[in-house]
């Protein structure tokens, strides 16, 4: 069988390249802006070539698809562009834009050329999310309501958090995007109005930039209304690196994913106990290739995958900072 033909540019955030070792319909054929010490030995075959820079890579011709975690993330609009003006399929670490003139400009070029694009989407497409899905869209909590959501990570990296928002995207749209997705992606509605409040209290970098918490409230199209909260405040020894939640409360009960995706509870007026949980997790990433190589379509459309950016881009913009 034919493989897709993968080039990884940067590791600065949620890079593919563990999962592409051994993959059954993909494999690496070009790296750049990745030493070779944080690759698995196993994609460093005589395949796989080395390029010095994004413009390199663009001109190779066993590149079908790029992957991008760009070392300045405010740089990725550029990069997704000039990709897929050059004939390659582009999959993008999350923020691929700052702004939404931005965000549509990739997608005007990827009508254009024929490319595809798509962004790191798939935080709601592993497990408690997946079941959890199907039920809320089965009416079994009834009509929505109202939506807590929680994206919370440790302050301290083996790189250390950036001090700008050029780096990484910053907390709102770097961080806060998972929790809009998971919003939007398990009650399939839209998120409308949205505010932001953030704050630099608790950065332990004297004068620092980098906003530590977040709190955003937000409705729903279905009138529904909700809040985030978004920071860098979890604890290393948590058990695990993210601490995520998710509780949507209906008409006719509630349900929840709480403990950094470890626990589950629903509650209606006649059950009182864990989500059944139903599927095995699919990686984002391997939808797209089966839309590149089969054709088949997405879990979500475009529009679908990338409003929880529209969302995030919308709240930092109008983002009062707590002084």
């Amino acid at each position: 069988m034919k493989k897709v033909r993968v080039g990884l540019y940067g590791i600065n955030g949620h890079q593919i390249h563990n999962q592409m070792v051994n993959h059954e319909k993909a494999q690496v054929t070009a790296i750049s802006m990745i030493d070779r010490e944080k690759l698995p030995k196993e994609l460093l075959t005589g395949d796989v070539v080395f390029y010095e820079d994004f413009d390199s890579m663009l001109k190779a011709k066993n590149v079908d698809v790029i992957s991008i975690c760009a070392p300045r993330r405010i740089d990725q609009k550029d990069l997704a562009v000039k990709a897929l003006l050059a004939g390659k399929h582009v999959y993008s670490e999350k923020p691929c834009a700052y702004t939404e003139k931005d965000l549509d400009e990739i997608l005007k070029v990827s009508k254009k050329t024929g490319m595809l694009f798509h962004e790191m989407a798939g935080s709601a497409f592993e497990e408690p999310f997946i079941s959890v899905t199907e039920l809320i869209k089965s009416g079994r909590i009834g009509e929505v309501v109202q939506v807590f959501a929680q994206k919370s990570y440790p302050f301290k990296t083996s790189a250390g958090r950036p001090q700008d928002d050029i780096t990484d995207g910053g907390l709102i749209r770097w961080i806060a995007v998972h929790a809009a997705r998971f919003v939007e992606h398990t009650t399939g509605l839209k998120i409308k109005d949205i505010y932001a409040m953030e704050t630099r209290h608790g950065n332990p970098v004297k004068d620092g930039n980098l906003k530590m918490a977040a709190s955003i409230m937000f409705s729903l199209d279905n009138n529904a209304v909700g809040c985030i909260i978004a920071n860098y405040l979890n604890m290393n020894n948590f058990p695990t690196w993210g601490n995520e939640h998710l509780r949507v409360w209906g008409t006719d009960g509630f349900v929840e994913i709480t403990d950094g995706l470890t626990a589950t509870r629903l509650v209606t007026p006649d059950y009182d106990g864990p989500v059944e949980i139903k599927y095995a997790t699919r990686d984002y990433f391997d939808f797209f290739i089966d839309e590149i190589l089969y054709n088949k379509p997405m879990p979500l459309t475009l529009e679908e995958e990338l409003h929880p950016l529209r969302a995030v881009i919308r709240a930092q913009e109008k983002a009062v900072e707590v002084q």
